[in-house]
């Protein structure tokens, strides 16, 4: 066999092409490759065990899997399995393009199926200096003279994901799952293979089983279920493989076994999951969705710093995710979707006078009374706003605030006047009738009288209202697509999501400092389709503070600590522990204030005010920083919390601790760490420049008692109270 090996960015990555030119990725890993490794066969190697190695290498470890309609697939792959497809293992190696851009090496590599379908396929692998991630599609072209239909593309395949380590994968393989849900987000569970189906049955032995991990997301919230996450370790090797799917609808990944290998394949939609093919005609191309892949050693605390560089580098420059402004927005805990120009004043000026810097309008502006069933037109209601919407506007703008507006432009109301006048084609439609979910119409971007309706919005509230922040919100989901204008309904709703992604392209080049936030009922769209656009990401809608801490210190599993924005609500009647609770969830993140603070007394506004202040020293390096987890990832029956962000130099560590009724508070935190009712102790070893001794303070609040001591790099807390939270930065002597 012949081998063409890659090493970039701490990457090693091995090709094969066999006597019959078919290529094979054969290692994707941090460690080097070792060739034992491959095709185990068995204890002893027999005669015939060298001719079961060389059939597995035929039949696995292709670097893409395609399926088109018609062919067959003549080696056993048991169920739904994306593996041996065909004309994925007809592939024959024709050449590779090795060059280098502004972002770092790129590989083109290009194979086809001359005899049977006629397909070309090129594999277009970026590599970003500065992360041990590479960015991944492929592009099929039809090059013979008859329709293909395509059922499945692979962007990523990686065959023998245990194969370093003498040990079987049931004692060394972890697979995390990136658990994603409203007011739930980020909740992250681990497992060995094991525990999903994934037992190795005869070690060391031939196996097949039809057993399969499937994380999958079907439809247009796509993160509804799952983060489009994956990561695995290796303990026993010390190595990690992570991947991110950069797509903002359907997506599938899977694990399962092949021969005597476990592989990976990660894709966008798919026809068995997500109702989505596609026809290609003579000539005709389809690029899969892209998705960033990357190694690292077996800590996910480093997989994620690694995905913070990475996302830092795909993303669209811009001044918001630089300055990190202090949102307030009037609903969490406050208003809720009710605004009135008489309750607007009074929170401006408290806003104001705490520190914020933008001041957004949620929900409700545009209407009078209850307007779920009626949205669609984005005008400003003069029952709630007497003067105009531009008075209110005008005023935040007096205080030296940005003002900002709530807008959910991707659906209308099936009792919107323009829904009812508007043809079937502005919208999903499905066995030849709208597509309803929650009173609303999913509008369809491929149509452009709806960019141009959607497009005289945007420049009514920035031209007219003067609005500089739009809060985007999407609270439905439309299913697996739409029939309109596709040969399936997943390829409809594949379209639409380009098309939706192409507008906010144009709406950046035409508004550049225009501020977008992501939002879909809470955090329920975090991919990097949408978040290398938009500069910040709801991270949820989470109502009690105290669960929010699970999410905030999660969070930089799914987006930048600058994108991720973080409700602080101070409750009407809280005590000041409340109030420090609250602004500690925020200040890792983007400060996204709310909570009636011109009816909060003296003394819990002043720690409003102070968290707020002291955010505006740390956010200079909250954009630099990636995430330090030293207890792990925080789970949600967790009597203790912990997470935070660490820079070449200090280190900011938020601590929480919750005894709440319904909770198991007597689940503390990952076995082996010490802790009790009201102690624990935080191991700081693991941050880069604690070579000798850290000092740390408590830099939020500063006058409110806690009791803490550094010794031999572990930082005790002593929480006293059943509910508190404070904030320390870490720094080396």
């Amino acid at each position: 066999m012949e081998y063409i090996k890659v090493q970039e960015n701490g990457i090693n990555i091995v090709f094969g092409i066999t006597g019959k030119r078919q290529l094979k990725l054969l290692h994707f890993s941090r460690n080097a490759f070792c060739e034992e490794a491959l095709c185990k066969v068995g204890p002893e190697c027999k005669a015939e065990d060298q001719v079961r190695k060389e059939q597995f290498l035929e039949e696995a470890f292709q670097l893409v899997q395609i399926s088109l309609s018609g062919y067959d697939r003549p080696y056993e792959k048991h169920g739904n399995k994306h593996i041996v497809t065909a004309p994925g293992y007809l592939l024959t190696y024709v050449g590779m393009e090795d060059s280098v851009n502004e972002t770092g090496r790129r590989l083109v590599i290009t194979q086809e199926d001359r005899a049977v379908t006629h397909v070309r396929v090129e594999t277009v692998m970026q590599f970003y200096n500065g992360t041990s991630i590479v960015r991944m599609f492929n592009k099929v072209t039809n090059e013979g003279e008859q329709t293909q239909c395509l059922e499945y593309l692979s962007s990523f395949c990686y065959t023998g994901i245990e194969k370093e380590g003498s040990d079987n994968s049931d004692a060394k393989m972890r697979v995390r799952i990136p658990y994603n849900g409203w007011q739930k987000e980020m909740s992250i569970k681990e497992y060995t293979f094991g525990d999903v189906g994934l037992t190795q049955t005869q070690p060391g032995v031939y196996q097949r089983t039809s057993q399969v991990l499937e994380v999958t997301n079907t439809g247009n919230w796509s993160s509804k279920k799952y983060l489009p996450l994956g990561y695995i370790e290796n303990t026993q090797a010390h190595t990690s493989l992570f991947w991110q799917i950069e797509h903002n609808g359907s997506w599938h990944y899977e694990i399962g076994d092949q021969n005597t290998h476990f592989y990976v394949c990660v894709s966008g939609p798919t026809e068995v999951q997500s109702h989505w093919f596609k026809n290609l005609a003579p000539g005709e191309s389809f690029t899969s969705v892209p998705v960033s892949v990357g190694v690292a050693q077996d800590s996910f605390e480093q997989a994620v710093g690694e995905l913070t560089k990475y996302r830092r580098l795909i993303r669209r420059p811009n001044k918001d995710n630089e300055t990190l402004p202090v949102i307030f927005n009037d609903y969490m805990n406050c208003l809720f979707g009710d605004p009135t120009t008489e309750k607007e004043l009074p929170l401006i000026d408290a806003a104001a006078d705490c520190g914020c810097e933008y001041y957004v309008i949620d929900a409700g502006w545009y209407a009078p009374g209850e307007w779920w069933d009626s949205v669609g037109e984005w005008q400003e209601c003069r029952e709630r706003f007497p003067g105009g919407i531009k008075e209110v506007t005008d005023y935040i703008r007096s205080k030296g605030m940005i003002p900002g507006v709530w807008l959910e432009l991707e659906v209308m109301g099936i009792n919107c006047d323009k829904a009812k006048n508007a043809p079937d084609d502005w919208f999903f439609v499905r066995h030849g009738k709208r597509v309803f979910d929650r009173s609303r119409y999913q509008l369809d971007f491929r149509n452009p009288a709806v960019i141009g309706h959607v497009n005289e919005v945007i420049d009514r509230v920035v031209n007219e209202y003067g609005v500089g922040y739009i809060k985007m919100d999407y609270n439905i989901e439309p299913g697996i697509g739409t029939e309109l204008g596709a040969e399936s309904v997943g390829q409809g709703m594949l379209e639409h999501e380009k098309a939706y992604l192409a507008w906010l392209d144009d709406v950046f080049r035409r508004y550049p400092d225009l501020v977008i936030e992501n939002c879909s009922s809470g955090g329920l769209r975090i991919d990097y389709a949408l978040l290398s656009r938009y500069s910040i990401q709801s991270t949820s809608d989470q109502e009690d503070y105290r669960n929010y801490a699970t999410i905030a210190a999660n969070a930089g599993a799914g987006v930048t600590p600058e994108q991720a924005a973080v409700w602080s609500y101070p409750m009407r009647k809280g005590d000041k522990e409340e109030v420090i609770y609250n602004m500690v969830n925020a200040m890792l993140g983007r400060i996204h204030q709310s909570g009636h603070l011109a009816e909060l007394p003296a003394e819990r506004t002043k720690l409003v005010k102070e968290g707020i202040a002291c955010y505006k020293k740390m956010r200079a390096d909250i954009k630099r920083a990636v995430p330090f987890l030293p207890l792990d990832v925080t789970d949600n029956e967790d009597l203790w919390a912990c997470g935070g962000l660490q820079t070449e130099d200090r280190a900011y560590l938020a601590v929480w601790k919750r005894q709440m009724e319904g909770k198991n508070n007597d689940r503390r935190i990952k076995a082996g760490t010490i802790c009790s009712d009201t102690t624990l102790s935080i191991p700081l070893g693991g941050l880069s420049f604690a070579k000798d001794a850290v000092q740390v303070s408590c830099i939020y609040p500063e006058k409110e008692p806690v009791s803490f001591v550094v010794k031999d790099e572990v930082l005790t807390v002593t929480f006293e109270k059943p509910v508190m939270a404070r904030l320390f930065v870490v720094e080396g002597k």
